[in-house]
């Protein structure tokens, strides 16, 4: 595993980046997050310093503002204390709008220490190889991860992503999309599940795959609940096809695992229809109902096809109804009512093909007919293009 280092810079600079905290100039802001001059405050103005600092300078309602000073997020009596913290991001290539961004989701930081609380963290970001730019969008992103501690939080869960991605600059990207696992769940527990995962047999670039795609399952309380079902329904932990399925099992409500399943039989599908298709394609499950109805209605009600067919080749519920299904389905159907293609052909075989081999199995091997089958198919994806960028919905 590699070890990231804290290494702590000359103390006023780091890697070109001025780190001593100057007189803060009120005028170089722009008016939405100047500090008002206590002396010109309206004498009207009944609410505490910090209120009035919020309400007036960052965009805060009355009642939000209340909130973060009721909950002791700001305690501070002048414009000292966040002049020093405000300083500290604009010294850090901090634009002014990254600034009101920060403060309006962690309103703490105004009364914090910038030498002692932020200044440490950025170096540990620095040292280890993330740029001033990628610093500045982690934490507009995500500025609760300041709040946590450097020894005891963000080095252990900085140490324990490198493990599943390349480089530092992978993980800090990785931070700013998934916030909610450094900031919602214990340290101790996301690594307790990953080391469960890795027990169960799953590989790195699975555990790797999940992080990116469902990070709540790292807060799970019971995690191995589901491990021991997905790998009781017959998938192998060491694939890839474990992970999709976990996904699937851990990422949905039983009511709204339900309800799809209601769906498929709705659509003529028995329980082990669905079983057997969620076997050979995890992935079926993760497809929104609506998409199920709006591919089943064309199938059955449109084309007349049996809808069993689907269940052989569950792929197919995530091809784009509109750019893939419809043009080649209007080529299959002309070939069928000609007799160019054998009634008891398979129906979903032409769907999986590259648009490449479909065109050439499918319309350019008809020379008589390939004129017309390529306008019809060209026609149905012009279709689909325009009422794409003339904004109407598709389903993809």
């Amino acid at each position: 595993m590699r070890r990231l280092t804290l290494i702590i810079p000359n103390q006023n600079v780091v890697r070109g980046l001025i780190t001593t905290i100057p007189k803060f100039d009120p005028f170089s802001f722009p008016i939405s997050l100047r500090f008002f001059n206590t002396s010109i405050a309206s004498e009207s103005d009944t609410h505490p310093f910090p209120v009035s600092c919020l309400i007036n300078n960052f965009g805060f309602s009355t009642q939000s503002a209340l909130t973060a000073f009721n909950s002791n997020q700001v305690r501070f009596k002048n414009p000292d204390k966040p002049n020093s913290v405000i300083n500290f991001f604009k010294n850090h290539h901090f634009s002014h709008s990254n600034i009101g961004i920060i403060i309006r989701k962690a309103p703490w930081l105004l009364s914090s220490q910038p030498n002692t609380r932020l200044l440490p963290k950025f170096q540990f970001f620095l040292s280890n190889g993330a740029s001033s730019s990628d610093i500045v969008s982690l934490l507009t992103a995500n500025p609760a991860i300041l709040r946590s501690s450097l020894e005891k939080r963000i080095i252990p869960i900085f140490e324990l992503l490198s493990r599943f991605f390349k480089t530092i600059k992978d993980v800090v990207a990785y931070l700013i999309i998934h916030s909610d696992l450094s900031a919602n769940y214990p340290y101790d527990r996301i690594a307790a599940n990953i080391n469960l995962m890795k027990y169960f047999g799953l590989c790195d670039s699975t555990i790797a795959r999940l992080l990116q795609t469902r990070s709540c399952i790292f807060g799970s309380t019971d995690l191995i609940k589901s491990l021991e079902e997905v790998k009781g329904l017959g998938f192998d932990p060491s694939t890839t096809t474990f992970g999709t399925a976990l996904r699937a099992k851990k990422g949905m409500s039983k009511k709204l695992w339900n309800q799809k399943v209601d769906v498929f039989k709705k659509w003529d599908w028995s329980n082990e229809a669905v079983f057997q298709a969620f076997r050979s394609y995890p992935g079926l499950m993760l497809v929104s109902i609506d998409k199920v109805n709006l591919l089943m209605t064309f199938w059955v009600n449109q084309l007349g096809w049996n809808s069993l067919a689907l269940a052989k080749c569950p792929v197919m519920f995530t091809y784009s109804l509109h750019k893939r299904v419809i043009p080649r389905a209007s080529v299959l159907q002309f070939l069928l009512m000609k007799g160019l293609r054998e009634k008891n052909a398979s129906l979903v075989a032409p769907f999986i093909y590259s648009e490449k081999l479909f065109l050439s199995k499918f319309v350019f091997s008809f020379k008589a007919e390939s004129d017309y089958l390529l306008k019809l198919y060209e026609e149905k994806m012009k279709l689909a293009y325009s009422e794409e960028n003339n904004g109407m919905p598709l389903i993809k």
